[in-house]
């Protein structure tokens, strides 16, 4: 299995780092994440050892990078007009999903790995509670996986990487923001029930106070493959 994903992860790892958008939305992210940290948050005035209003930022920055990241995986081999190509390869429909899901995954990986001097340095000025930063850490990259998840999905049935970027993100609004309608409308307990439990932000909460919950675990987990999998219709619909 490996051995077929394996080209696949080169080949779109490969075109990542051939174009300037993976450098663009690394360095973005990268120097957002200090100003808002270190300026717009006032860390050092704060006075607190935690990192969770930074981390509390993320799913929103997410919603922008998660389609910048993915919106030209399938949008860009159809307009060069490779697509027809992939799939008279000798791979299946699934491979070449999860090799660009992998793909982009580690390049989520990459990218928050690179924050890292973040936690160590505040650490110097006070005592940090590591196992929260792991959840904190573990959390940004389930969240980042189930939006890679949407945003390949979204590319798939798009021609063009603008309407793939600005579908994508308008998904990924709508399901990371959904229980917020519990604030400003009076939404019965039942509604406020299924806002909540299909809200990748409300998910999002529990990593950020440092909680590591099964539950939550659970729902990225089935969003990422429920859409990897709606990505693999997709290609097979396409190729018969």
């Amino acid at each position: 299995m490996f051995a077929n994903i394996a080209p696949v992860i080169r080949k779109e790892l490969k075109s990542y780092f051939n174009s300037p958008i993976a450098y663009v939305v690394v360095v973005t992210f990268l120097v957002f994440s200090s100003i808002w940290i270190f300026y717009l948050q006032s860390f050092f005035a704060a006075n607190t050892a935690s990192l969770r209003s930074y981390f509390a930022v993320m799913p929103i920055v997410f919603i922008i990078v998660m389609p910048a990241i993915t919106m030209r995986s399938w949008a860009e081999e159809k307009k060069l007009g490779t697509l027809e190509v992939l799939l008279t390869l000798p791979f299946r429909e699934g491979t070449l999903v999860l090799g660009k899901f992998v793909a982009a995954l580690t390049l989520l990986i990459i990218m928050i790995g690179l924050t890292l001097p973040i936690p160590l340095l505040a650490s110097r000025f006070g005592s940090f509670d590591w196992g929260e930063i792991f959840s904190q850490y573990l959390g940004a990259i389930l969240i980042g996986a189930a939006g890679i998840s949407v945003g390949l999905f979204v590319s798939s049935l798009t021609t063009n990487q603008v309407s793939s970027f600005l579908i994508s993100l308008f998904v990924l609004l709508v399901l990371t923001l959904i229980s917020q309608v519990n604030l400003v409308l009076a939404t019965p307990p039942w509604a406020a029930g299924i806002f909540n439990f299909v809200s990748m932000g409300q998910h999002f909460s529990n990593f950020q106070r440092g909680l590591i919950d099964t539950r939550d675990l659970a729902y990225y987990l089935v969003v990422s493959g429920l859409f990897l999998y709606l990505n693999t219709k997709t290609l097979v619909f396409k190729k018969w």
